[in-house]
């Protein structure tokens, strides 16, 4: 498969080129034969542009930028716009995810015949990698999310949800931070019954970062997540 990688950034100059590295090299491998990035620098005031910019001097990627800060939902809007692979996938510029795991997730796809993967950090371990309350509140979202849409998922909010990309497009995003991830889970069920297509989890590891290392998402998050999913789950009862 053509496989585009989304990346949304915000003042992640500490890890960027680290993960920039390590998605490029995931192309031809297994199941991915060609690989596109777009990456989205969302008014970084950190040196994360010019890292884009250097990392563009010997990698293809196409890299946007916004004059003002719009929130993840926003970056991964535009990005969509310019996906051409047959599937897509998001990344965070962090270093919690793992783009080896990538690699699993697109021969999962390729051998299921599955349009929509999702990363689950949860999914067959025992204990999770989030601090418990962190593990709650993902766990209470998520099976709130599951009380709307009617899927089986262990990881709602999980980054990685690798989508076909003729899919992702026809779904009309509309949050601008990160209510993006109960609002395409919401849109993605509502069409998998129309359409009939399956939505599938396999495990992945977590390496979680704490607010001191630059990690954005906060209370006021879950709170948003609560109100996405009301809203878009009642919207397509």
């Amino acid at each position: 498969m053509k496989l585009s990688v989304l990346i949304p950034i915000h003042n992640e100059e500490a890890t960027l080129q680290t993960i920039l590295q390590r998605v490029a090299e995931i192309e031809n491998q297994a199941a991915i034969d060609s690989l596109e990035i777009v990456a989205v620098d969302d008014c970084s005031s950190d040196n994360s542009f010019e890292i884009l910019n250097n990392f563009a001097k010997h990698h293809k990627i196409e890299i946007i930028r916004h004059p003002v800060n719009l929130g993840k939902g926003a970056a991964l809007r535009n990005a969509v716009a310019k996906a051409s692979g047959d599937f897509t996938i998001f990344q965070d510029a962090d270093l919690e995810y793992d783009p080896s795991d990538i690699v699993r997730m697109a021969e999962f796809a390729e051998s299921s015949s599955s349009a929509v993967v999702y990363g689950s950090r949860f999914l067959g371990k025992s204990t999770s990698p989030l601090g418990k309350a962190h593990y709650l509140v993902n766990r209470g979202l998520t099976l709130f999310s599951n009380l709307f849409t009617g899927l089986h998922l262990t990881d709602m909010e999980t980054c990685y949800k690798m989508i076909r990309t003729d899919i992702l497009k026809r779904i009309d995003l509309e949050e601008n931070r990160f209510g993006i991830e109960p609002e395409i889970t919401a849109k993605i069920a509502r069409l998998s019954k129309t359409e009939h297509f399956s939505v599938s989890e396999i495990p992945i590891s977590y390496k979680p970062r704490k607010s001191a290392d630059g990690k954005k998402i906060g209370l006021k998050d879950g709170f948003r997540a609560l109100y996405v999913i009301l809203k878009y789950g009642i919207r397509f009862l």
